[in-house]
């Protein structure tokens, strides 16, 4: 059945929905999982993955589906919704079809932006699990991470507070000498919280830790859970563990996990994360989460380890990636795929009318407040002029080898006339176009973008990266600027050439992921320069290494590892049924 979405919240729609949710033992039979694989939480459960690999590694993997966006406004387009849409349409064509989507951030979930749970008829389910920590996954990476600071900041006071003889007598080890101006790391809060942004620790006597400034990123900020989304199983995510730089000495030199003797203990927190979660959509078809990395300085979609397992179980099988595809869907196609080795079928751009207007000049677009007439009244000039967006995005997937599907996620709002204008201009791009409903109607409103899927998948595409690893890091940036972004070339700042040449030099270098940051909001740099600016050039102010996850991070603008809260955050509106225990407001 579908939900009246226009008269139901989504947190009520899930509520209903979650009554006929199947057991995790309805799931093992469903899915034809052996009994060990199934990890009971509840209501929920975890998939063994070691397990269920192991035992199906000879099947042929099914047909991997990636969803990405073209640039959004603030609100976001619907990504989320289109993959649970998709998978919805699938299976009401009575395909075996499942998905892996990321794990969201009490953040945003708290703040502005509400879940990443989709919405309407294409909501993903146990929704208050799902928005709400699920099965522990980011409460033990704030752990694992957090000790490795705890690890840093007594050595640090222990160190000051004895000599070498008296300090090896005492705890058996050396001194590392830590330079406290040189602390890369912080400690991590799953809340966007500016007032942590910048602290100062220790303050007390010498036995009351450290005196030194530190700071706080938000939780899916840290680099172990961009580790867990890249890692292939657990013996790579412990390998990774003893090698992430946590400060440097007072020569220069990287004082890392290894050093502190801390990786295994992190390992020991994070052992339970290796296993995906399953949960649903509305529809019942199944969908992993596993990891919820950053977009900006980490890959921004959900694991390898999730689209591995789900390839092997599901003949379709749906994933997405954040932000719109200059970024999403560039460090799917030449991270996530090199890291992996696996090659994607197809790639469903999703389009909305309102993203096209805004960036044909149409006024400004503030989350949290109305939406201007402009994108809720039909015209067409307007939308005319902010088309070429979409079709730079076409022309980026293009580049991969692959063909995309252009998702038109339908408002109520859109007319005949500017949904016609938008199809007429993907197909003469040569991309095929769909138009979906799935908010609305769910798998029924979604069909014409499952067919168009399931064509697309049959299509023979000529897979390719847009750079081999042997290509050094100021090349890659500039391919990556002018092929991806449009601009006419990069610009470096002394300090970050500095930092790419030492990287050029050291071959291991060479195997580190590109991991480029910049504003989801623009193809620039500048959040405020929409649809498809010309005659720019990308500014590289600095170059971040995270060294257990392997990445080289050039930095286009600036960016905060910790968002604020905003003035009126969703948390206003979520409450507790003191009779049920049932939570409601969520969105």
């Amino acid at each position: 059945m579908s939900y009246d979405a226009t008269k139901m919240s989504d947190w009520q729609i899930a509520e209903d929905a979650e009554k006929k949710m199947p057991t995790p033992e309805e799931w093992r039979e469903r899915l034809n999982l052996e009994k060990d694989e199934i990890i009971p939480y509840g209501r929920l459960c975890k998939l063994d993955f070691m397990k269920i690999i192991e035992r199906l590694k000879k099947k042929p993997d099914g047909k991997y589906i990636e969803v990405t966006a073209i640039t959004p406004t603030p609100l976001g387009e619907g990504k989320s919704t289109t993959s649970c849409g998709l998978m919805e349409g699938l299976g009401k064509r009575g395909k075996n079809v499942g998905g892996c989507l990321r794990q969201p951030s009490g953040g945003p979930t708290m703040n502005i932006k509400g879940t990443a749970a989709g919405g309407g008829n294409a909501l993903l389910i146990p929704m208050t699990e799902f928005s709400m920590g699920l099965t522990g996954d980011i409460n033990d990476i704030m752990n694992a991470h957090n000790l490795a600071m705890v690890a840093l900041t007594a050595r640090m006071q222990h160190e000051r507070n004895y000599d070498d003889e008296e300090l090896k007598k005492r705890t058996g080890i050396r001194r590392l000498d830590v330079d406290p101006t040189r602390v890369e790391m912080g400690w991590i809060l799953d809340f966007c919280a500016q007032s942590l942004r910048n602290i100062i620790i220790g303050i007390g006597g010498r036995m009351d830790g450290f005196l030194m400034q530190s700071k706080f990123g938000i939780a899916v900020s840290s680099e172990l859970m961009a580790m867990l989304s890249i890692v292939t199983d657990l013996a790579d995510l412990r390998a990774r563990m003893d090698q992430i730089t946590v400060a440097f000495d007072k020569k220069g030199n990287p004082v890392t996990t290894g050093d502190l003797e801390v990786g295994g203990a992190m390992t020991a927190w994070m052992r339970n994360t290796i296993n995906p979660t399953l949960c649903s959509t509305v529809e019942y078809q199944p969908c992993l989460v596993h990891a919820g990395p950053f977009a900006n300085i980490a890959v921004g979609q959900s694991s390898i380890i999730g689209d591995r397992i789900a390839l092997k179980m599901f003949d379709y099988h749906v994933t997405e990636s954040g932000f719109a595809a200059d970024i999403g869907f560039e460090k799917f196609w030449n991270v996530k795929c090199r890291f992996s080795g696996l090659k994607p079928h197809v790639s469903v751009l999703t389009t909305t009318i309102r993203a096209l207007k805004m960036h044909g000049g149409g006024p400004k677009v503030v989350a949290g407040l109305p939406l201007p007439d402009s994108y809720t009244k039909a015209d067409l000039g307007l939308l005319e002029k902010g088309i070429p967006n979409m079709l730079h995005h076409i022309n980026t997937i293009r580049a991969s080898g692959m063909n995309p599907v252009v998702c038109i996620n339908a408002f109520h709002t859109d007319t005949k006339e500017e949904i016609a204008l938008v199809r007429k201009a993907a197909e003469k791009a040569g991309a095929r176009c769909a138009v979906s409903e799935h908010w609305l109607k769910g798998g029924d409103g979604a069909l014409e973008l499952a067919d168009a899927v399931m064509e697309a998948c049959e299509e023979k595409s000529d897979f390719k990266f847009l750079y081999p690893m042997e290509m050094k890091l100021r090349e890659r940036v500039n391919r990556i600027a002018t092929v991806v972004y449009g601009a006419d070339g990069v610009s470096w700042t002394p300090d970050a050439e500095a930092k790419a040449k030492v990287f050029e030099k050291d071959a291991k270098y060479d195997e580190y992921a590109t991991m480029m940051v910049k504003t989801h909001l623009s193809l620039t740099q500048d959040p405020t320069l929409k649809g498809v600016p010309k005659g720019w050039t990308l500014p590289i102010r600095d170059v971040l290494i995270y060294s257990g996850a392997k990445f080289l991070c050039p930095c286009a603008g600036t960016i905060s590892l910790m968002p604020g809260t905003s003035s009126s955050p969703a948390f206003r509106k979520v409450d507790v049924d003191v009779k049920t225990g049932l939570v409601k407001g969520l969105f």
